[in-house]
């Protein structure tokens, strides 16, 4: 159950043009008490279901200051900074193997079909790594700094436990972040979660254009 401001915590099936798809509209979060296995129960679900390509979005802050609010970024790679994995605990082969391999955890040839279609669009699609982190805080300065200096261009709170159960059962995943906001001391003013809201409300047309030019093109 999604108990966060902007997640409906539902489930639609239908089509978004000729393809058949099962949307998740809201997702539940670590910080909101639940067990990593709760939290990714959904993506489980629709493996069972038969479903082998995840898109993920989620709205984020950027730690590299290129990256305005607004800007839609393609996740390459992670850091896990949870201090959590659905993956911990008696494996379930049936699932998938004890040790997945994440080289190619979010899917090269997906992330070129999303840039070919920005491309198509006329928006700029950047590439970046994003940092996970428990929350419900927001981050500190000196943490993300710390961030930056191991390698993320973006932070947020959610994605990569969906991600690692995703991978664990061989689903192929395109992330899509929204920046939302500058990190905590990479600009002057503070994060407001209100303004979180606005600028994803306000970034959401150019996110459906893009999948609706991407979502034919996966397998």
């Amino acid at each position: 159950m999604a108990t966060a401001v902007g997640h409906a915590g539902a489930l639609v099936v239908g089509r978004f043009g000729e393809v058949p798809v099962a949307v998740m509209k809201g997702r539940a979060h670590l910080y909101e008490g639940l067990a990593p296995a709760t939290v990714v129960f959904g993506v489980r679900v629709l493996g069972r279901l038969g479903v082998r390509s995840l898109v993920l979005t989620n709205a984020c802050g950027a730690i590299d200051p290129s990256l305005e609010p607004g800007r839609l970024v393609a996740i390459s790679d992670h850091l896990n900074l949870q201090g959590a994995s659905p993956l911990v605990g008696p494996n379930d082969e049936s699932l998938g193997p004890r040790f997945p391999d994440l080289t190619d955890a979010y899917d090269p040839a997906y992330r070129r079909h999303a840039r070919d279609a920005a491309a198509g669009l006329g928006l700029e699609l950047g590439e970046g790594v994003y940092a996970a982190w428990l929350g419900p805080a927001f981050e500190t300065p000196a943490e993300i700094r710390m961030m930056r200096a191991l390698g993320a261009d973006l932070v947020g709170m959610s994605t990569v436990p969906e991600v690692l159960a995703a991978r664990h059962m061989g689903i192929r995943c395109l992330a899509l972040s929204c920046v939302t906001n500058a990190a905590a001391g990479v600009r002057p003013e503070p994060i407001d979660h209100e303004q979180v809201l606005r600028v994803g409300a306000r970034a959401a047309g150019d996110l459906v254009a893009l999948l609706r030019e991407v979502v034919p093109l996966l397998d």
